[in-house]
């Protein structure tokens, strides 16, 4: 159990706390919601301790591990699989405790709990993670050096994800990942062993992966039980009540500001009247059902134009003359809705510069009408803004014709008021920040809307107005997503970038979701069955029944538990007090302890490698019997 109580944080003059309490329940995944700005990020740092609070205080168990994604990360010449082994400090601490051969009683305590820990398992964990997460195998044996800062984030998550700690907090975990991955995560997190706190804004993530939803509202925390869509109902019927009371107490006020006009210098009635002045006060003011700042969008309509507004003819595209998709023959109409489905660096966002413009073909044909006009967001153009100007002069540069009036109209469109787009861009939430970024996309009133990860930094609210807004938009829309919700609601035609093509997928996205969960247990198989080949080369007969495998497994297990023993038998020769005057006979038995740890944690590989051999040759046999 995690304990906020009364908490209060200011961040400068704004109150993004204000005597907050709530109790998160152990062995819970936890989503948490609320407003962008609102302070989330800010109660995760205050629970890592990286700031304190005001008031109040943060209470959870003695020894309680506490994980995150680093943001800083170690020395960029490790390897992914380098770094996420690293991330669970206490096997590398053991690792480093069992090679010290100065210290044997040491070096056999330290094998001793690597063995009970299952540390053996580490490496082939650490992989599973890493490879879940996009990094195929010789992508985890390369430096990090050689990354971008989105794949170096996909690292350090795989790092948090792999030392398992009590409370696993995340910030956005999606916000690096492609779509794949994130169907990846979102099974992970949902079989998460301990206390997970996770700050999102992907509802599919939410409700599939979640268990309990915390909302941070007005500087208050509550807790809801159950998924993310039982959250959402009971908040629809919470703001009808409050809508209710509301016009219940406005009802009320007219009523009783009538009587005080009425009969405030009529001396029969002012002691009514006054009373009633006070029961004004105590009413306030009645709380509106919507809440301020609804979210809306509104992306200009285009101008009419014939079909198709976009087609390419065995086109190949790349960079350096090296094509990364070949034999593209595709077609865009002025309505459609396409998403991109397929891994990072199977080509999605060279597709969508080739589509955009940005990115001449190497070979082929681009067939695109003159009055054409394409909005294109990247998904780094973030990084393009400049700080130190606001949201009006970048929207100039792209429209120098435009008063500033009909700008400013243009970024009220995306929630952006005149405070706000006169406001530098460096001093906007990383909300505001990517209003500004889809005004700038739609600013020449683009027949195509071309969005890479649209909705990072966007929340819940944000990301509804932008479905809603894109589902009005009478022009094309093509997508790169990791939200499954906004393609699901906005995409009717789906697109998969592979093996160097792009072609039109004729399933739904579940469909494709299961398929990635279906590739990924064959690549186990696969894995497990290279692992049995190795093991047959090594001495394992190359036609070993499964009978013949059992055998070895049952004579390994056997080596294992008389190891054990040994393990056990010298365990109690260290304890025994008679023994600990003699100091050559400790250092005898701590080496004999040491030898036999290494050796047990030998022999239990090699079973649990019997074991797979087994499970591997099984389904082998029957997938040959299936096909006969």
């Amino acid at each position: 159990m995690i304990e906020l109580r009364d908490l209060t944080f200011r961040f400068g003059e704004r109150l993004l706390l204000d005597h907050a309490s709530v109790s998160l329940p152990a062995g819970h995944r936890i989503g948490f919601v609320g407003r962008n700005g609102t302070g989330k990020t800010t109660l995760l740092s205050l629970i890592l301790g990286q700031i304190q609070p005001e008031a109040g205080e943060i209470t959870m168990p003695r020894r309680s591990r506490i994980g995150t994604v680093a943001q800083r990360l170690p020395d960029p010449r490790l390897t992914p699989r380098e770094m996420v082994l690293a991330g669970d400090a206490e096997r590398a601490r053991l690792m480093a405790q069992a090679d010290d051969q100065s210290n044997p009683l040491a070096a056999a305590d330290a094998h001793a709990r690597l063995v009970e820990t299952g540390a053996h398992a580490a490496p082939a964990q650490a992989a599973r993670i890493l490879a879940g997460l996009g990094f195929d195998e010789a992508a985890q044996a390369r430096p990090l050096a050689e990354y971008s800062g989105g794949w170096r984030m996909r690292a350090a998550l795989a790092a948090a994800l792999f030392a398992e700690p009590d409370l696993l907090l995340l910030d956005e975990p999606t916000n690096h990942l492609d779509l794949e991955a994130a169907l990846w995560l979102e099974g992970h997190l949902a079989r998460y062993p301990h206390t997970v706190l996770m700050v999102s804004h992907d509802r599919r993530l939410l409700e599939r992966a979640t268990d309990r939803t915390l909302l941070l509202e007005g500087g208050k925390l509550k807790l809801y039980g159950g998924g993310f869509s039982v959250f959402e109902r009971i908040r629809r019927e919470e703001r009808l009540t409050v809508g209710r009371e509301a016009e219940r107490v406005a009802k009320a006020k007219a009523h009783m500001e009538a009587f005080v006009e009425r009969f405030r210098y009529k001396a029969s009635k002012a002691r009514q009247a006054q009373s009633r002045l006070k029961a004004l006060e105590k009413l306030g003011d009645p709380t509106p059902l919507v809440e301020a700042g609804d979210v809306r969008f509104d992306f200009p309509q285009p101008r009419p134009l014939s079909p198709p507004i976009l087609a390419l003819d065995d086109v190949s595209v790349g960079y350096g003359g090296k094509p990364v998709l070949e034999h593209l023959s595709l077609r865009l109409e002025p309505d459609d809705r396409v998403a991109l489905l397929g891994a990072n660096g199977n080509g999605k966002t060279t597709l969508a510069r080739l589509l955009a413009g940005q990115l001449a073909p190497l070979s082929g044909e681009v067939i695109r009408p003159g009055k054409l006009q394409v909005g294109y967001l990247a998904q780094d153009e973030a990084d393009s803004l400049d700080d130190r100007t606001t949201a009006v002069t970048h929207l100039a540069r792209l429209r120098p014709r435009d008063d500033p009036t009909r700008l400013r109209a243009h970024l009220g469109r995306f929630g952006l008021t005149q405070g706000r787009a006169e406001t530098k861009v460096g001093n906007l939430s990383g909300g505001e920040r990517a209003r500004v970024l889809l005004a700038m996309a739609s600013a020449a009133e683009p027949h195509l809307l071309i969005f890479d990860e649209p909705t990072n930094h966007l929340d819940l609210d944000s990301r509804d107005a932008l479905v809603q807004a894109l589902n009005a938009f009478e022009g094309a829309v093509v997508l790169i997503s990791h939200d499954p919700h906004l393609v699901d609601l906005v995409a009717d035609r789906l697109w998969l970038v592979a093996d160097g093509a792009c072609r039109p997928y004729a399933d739904d996205l579940a469909t494709y979701a299961r398929s990635l969960g279906q590739v990924a247990a064959e690549g186990r198989r696969d894995r497990s069955r290279r692992k049995a080949d190795n093991q047959r080369a090594k001495g394992t007969p190359a036609g070993a029944s499964v009978q013949a495998l059992k055998r070895q497994a049952e004579t390994a297990e056997t080596a294992v538990s008389a190891l054990n023993r040994q393990k056990n038998e010298l365990a109690a020769a260290l304890a025994d007090p008679r023994h600990h005057r003699d100091g050559s006979t400790m250092a005898q038995l701590a080496q004999q302890a040491a030898e036999v740890s290494a050796k047990l944690a030998k022999a239990e590989a090699q079973w649990l490698a019997l074991l797979e051999q087994v499970e591997a040759r099984a389904d082998h046999t029957k997938t040959l019997s299936g096909r006969r």
